[in-house]
Formats: C-alpha cells, sequence, structure tokens
C-alpha cells in the first residue's frame, strides 16, 4: 500500500495544502497584541539599564580617582562635562587627563556638590575630599519617566555607594 500524496486524486491534493488566509490573519493578529503589550515593558527595562549604566559608571571613575590619587601621590580632579558630545567624566592630574569615560546621551546626571561654592571635586593623597566637599550624582534617563533612578554619593572621606534613591 503506498500512502503517497502523488498518488490522491487532483481535488484531494489542492485541498489539503497550505494556510488559509484566515489562518495567517488570525495568527498575525495575536502575535500583534503579543507584541503591543510587551513593548512598553522593554522600553522601560532599557531606560533601567541606560541608568544602571552611567550610575556604574560614576561609581567606577571615582573609585578610580581615588585609587590614582594615592598611587600617584598627587590630587586627582573630577571634571563632568555635559555640554560635550557625548558627555564626558574626566579624571586629571597635574592638567594631564589619566582617563575619560563617556557617558549616554540620553542619560541625564544631576550634580549636587556642598559646601556652596566648590566647583570642582578634587581626591588627595590622603584618601579625603579637598575642601570636605561632598557629591550627590543623581542620574536619569531623559527618554522616559519610568525608570528608577539612581544616586551615586561621595562622602567627605572619599567613600562612594550607589543607591535607588531620587527624583527625576
Amino acid at each position: 500500500m503506498n500512502a503517497s500524496a502523488n498518488n490522491l486524486p487532483l481535488k484531494q491534493k489542492m485541498t489539503s495544502s497550505g494556510f488559509t488566509l484566515i489562518e495567517l490573519m488570525v495568527t498575525i493578529a495575536v502575535l500583534a497584541i503579543i507584541v503591543s503589550i510587551a513593548a512598553p515593558n522593554i522600553s522601560t527595562q532599557l531606560a533601567n539599564q541606560r541608568v544602571k549604566s552611567t550610575a556604574a559608571i560614576f561609581e567606577n571613575a571615582l573609585k578610580e580617582a581615588k585609587v590614582e590619587s594615592v598611587i600617584r601621590r598627587q590630587n586627582v580632579t573630577i571634571i563632568y562635562n555635559a555640554a560635550a558630545t557625548p558627555k564626558t567624566l574626566t579624571l586629571r592630574a597635574n592638567n594631564n587627563d589619566i582617563a575619560r569615560y563617556n557617558i549616554n546621551n540620553r542619560s541625564s546626571v544631576d550634580q549636587r556638590i556642598t559646601p556652596a561654592g566648590v566647583n570642582s571635586i578634587i581626591f588627595r593623597p590622603d584618601k579625603t575630599i579637598a575642601n570636605g566637599a561632598t557629591v550627590i550624582y543623581t542620574i536619569c534617563d531623559s527618554g522616559s519617566n519610568s525608570e528608577t533612578p539612581r544616586q551615586v554619593n561621595l562622602s567627605r572621606i572619599g567613600n562612594v555607594d550607589t543607591k535607588n534613591a531620587g527624583r527625576c
């Protein structure tokens, strides 16, 4: 007994092959509904990832500046340039750039240095910050309002910590 499709009558061959237009349209509609539900969640996840990445860059740069000041036995200055494209975070010792970090342009960073009047962050070789300054960087994503902001805090004794806090 040969059950091959070649032995079937022509009418039965034509009716049993492929998908109908209605089946394809229903499948595409179901996929469109699933994608429309998942898309907002994906964009929120991407915004949160950008915020985490930028916070990690700031945290690593501050820690590197502290270590470099001790190793070099010199003051190391942190310079955040929000006007540059891309935004940059530069470590400088004796007017020479040690390292430069590029910040995602969609990240918005609010820098608050206390006491008032202190304009730069300078790590000294004794592991402290010049002028007894403390700094709070609040990092948000400019493309989304639903992400969780992060704060990178720098204490006057040079300790760096990151937490979910702040307001965008």
